[in-house]
């Protein structure tokens, strides 16, 4: 049985490496230096190193192949919703790219969560909801506020029933996690979107799924819009 040093050991390598590939540092097509070579470059054993190899080609992001040696790949191979991807992706991304790539995903499927939450939410998951709102009214903190934030986003995604949905938010959370602190600290009020989170709130409650997914909607774009400075007053949803 492998030990947790050895495990932290390989997952260092495999997110070391797999950042300079999708910052990229290391480009498409460009080969990565012989075992021995990277091995001793990063300070690690080879098997530590063979670990973050298999762990990076089930990502996409590398293929080694005989005689040719081990090779960053193409990023239309990459695994894009891959939650370790898609975390080195947006820190390393421009903000503004961040922001408009995460703001259209979405754009895609949270609006269409609202309204299927506010058609199949049963009394357990509209609980989880209700108190994930009520602990973004009672941030005191933009810690507090990102954290209530992202608990009332998975609330909704659950409360819609689709298994595949919801495995949507283990995908996208480190992303949305720092898109909120980022537009927490955008704004002069950290509390600034509680009025749309309510809309939507109260829409679920009261079964009105087109109210929960234009509310979900503006609420998306009034983000956005803060984020990149052209946040003008709300208008009635």
């Amino acid at each position: 049985m492998r030990t947790a040093n050895a495990r932290n050991l390989h997952g260092h390598v495999t997110q070391e490496l797999g950042v300079r590939i999708v910052s990229g540092v290391l480009r498409p097509g460009e080969s990565l230096p012989r075992e021995d070579v990277l091995a001793e470059q990063m300070a690690v054993s080879r098997t530590a190193l063979r670990e973050a190899m298999r762990v990076l080609s089930a990502k996409g992001l590398v293929e080694a192949r005989p005689k040719v040696g081990t090779r960053v790949r193409e990023e239309r191979y990459w695994q894009q919703l891959d939650a370790d991807v898609l975390a080195w992706r947006c820190a390393s991304m421009p903000p503004a790219d961040f922001v408009q790539k995460l703001v259209e995903m979405r754009e895609i499927f949270e609006p269409a969560a609202a309204a299927f939450a506010a058609r199949r939410c049963d009394a357990a998951q509209f609980e989880r909801l209700e108190a994930a709102y009520q602990a973004m009214e009672a941030a005191r903190t933009s810690d507090e506020w990102v954290e209530a934030d992202l608990e009332f986003h998975e609330a909704v995604l659950v409360a819609t029933n689709n298994e595949l949905m919801i495995s949507l938010f283990s995908v996208v959370e480190t992303a949305l996690g720092s898109y909120f602190v980022l537009s927490a600290r955008k704004s002069g009020d950290f509390k600034y979107s509680l009025p749309y989170h309510r809309k939507v709130f109260e829409a679920i409650r009261r079964r009105e799924p087109e109210v929960a997914r234009r509310a979900m909607q503006q609420m998306i774009l009034d983000s956005r819009a803060n984020m990149t400075g052209k946040r003008r007053a709300r208008k009635t949803l």
